[in-house]
């Protein structure tokens, strides 16, 4: 059984929150006035940019953005798709 190495489980993470907040946008298309459902979403929004800004300090930023200027710059560090990076 395969396993995922540290840096491919966060990005599956990364991924998985990104998941979960498209669902609840489609969801408050329909359903504007679903305080919870907002409640939900802001959590995530918070847990999901917590995880890229980890993810951007341990391995390499996925947006500009969270490039950091006070560390090596690491904006073209990221495997491109042709080197296995969008596995």
């Amino acid at each position: 059984m395969y396993q995922m190495n540290s840096e491919e489980k966060k990005l599956h993470d990364i991924g998985i929150a990104d998941f979960v907040l498209t669902d609840l946008m489609l969801y408050l298309d329909t359903h504007p006035s679903d305080q919870k459902a907002m409640e939900y979403f802001n959590h995530y929004a918070r847990i999901k940019t917590q995880m890229e800004r980890e993810f951007a300090r341990d391995h390499y930023p996925l947006r500009k953005d969270l490039a950091e200027s006070n560390r090596d710059w690491r904006w073209g560090s990221a495997p491109l798709p042709w080197e296995g990076g969008c596995n």
